[in-house]
């Protein structure tokens, strides 16, 4: 397969170089066109009031392009401009951490495998439930499997595959489990620090209480220990509620 790698961690990041090395092994045709700097969290931002420039990064077997950009920004540059043709398939990742829940509207990782499928090319967004990881060969691996295994052609327009990897040993995660992802939204908080100067500064911390995880959905089914993978499409409709507006809205007004 032809392949554009990216990912919002940065372009020397763990999971990307696994990847890449995973990919390449196999003997896929990789395309690396990722952040220079990390990008966590960004969402779907894209750079509209300044100039996008690229560094070329060649070492020990590695080759890519780093942007100075956001993910989506990566992707479209590379669809629309650096690739000489366009992929079979967008992957990014592996994220250093989980991207379950409502992380997927937080997530540079998401976002650029959201940016290709809107985009109209398969895509899988691929995160580890671990801010810290050393060695992601082995998940690299069972990616590369996954991707063959999966009929892209059959999936639906505008659709993107999110898998997320638990905190433990590949050979001691659990089976993977095609599921939805968790509704419940964070409890976040600010904690109040001080610089060096006596000057206050905050940093965000945040928790999706126990008691909001549905069984049967990612996040839990991911701290049980199993692999998850979630089909996403990003349609944002509520016909339930537009008909209720439209009830609301023919009623004659009373003054």
């Amino acid at each position: 397969m032809n392949i554009l790698l990216t990912n919002d961690d940065g372009i020397q990041a763990v999971g990307l170089r696994a990847l890449y090395r995973a990919f390449a092994d196999a003997g896929h045709e990789v395309s690396v066109v990722a952040p220079v700097t990390e990008q966590s969290a960004v969402g779907h931002a894209v750079t509209i009031s300044m100039p996008l420039r690229v560094k070329d990064f060649h070492e020990d077997g590695f080759e890519g392009r780093g942007v100075y950009g956001t993910p989506v920004d990566c992707v479209k540059l590379a669809l629309s401009t650096l690739l000489s043709r366009q992929p079979d398939l967008v992957v990014s990742g592996i994220n250093a951490g989980a991207n379950v829940g409502v992380d997927i509207l937080y997530s540079g990782t998401v976002s650029a495998a959201t940016e290709g499928a809107l985009m109209d090319l398969p895509a899988l967004a691929v995160s580890m439930d671990d801010f810290n990881p050393r060695d992601l060969s082995g998940q690299a691996a069972y990616v590369e499997r996954l991707i063959r295994r999966v009929a892209w052609d059959q999936l639906p327009s505008k659709c993107l595959l999110n898998l997320n990897f638990p905190a433990c040993e590949l050979s001691r995660a659990k089976d993977l489990v095609i599921c939805p992802h968790t509704r419940a939204s964070y409890q976040d908080w600010y904690e109040t620090r001080r610089d060096p100067r006596g000057r206050p500064y905050y940093w965000l911390s945040g928790e999706i209480p126990p008691g909001l995880i549905s069984p049967g959905r990612d996040r839990l089914l991911l701290t049980e220990g199993h692999v998850t993978l979630t089909p996403l499409r990003f349609d944002f409709n509520d016909p339930e509620t537009r008909d209720q507006l439209r009830g609301m809205l023919e009623k004659p007004v009373h003054h």
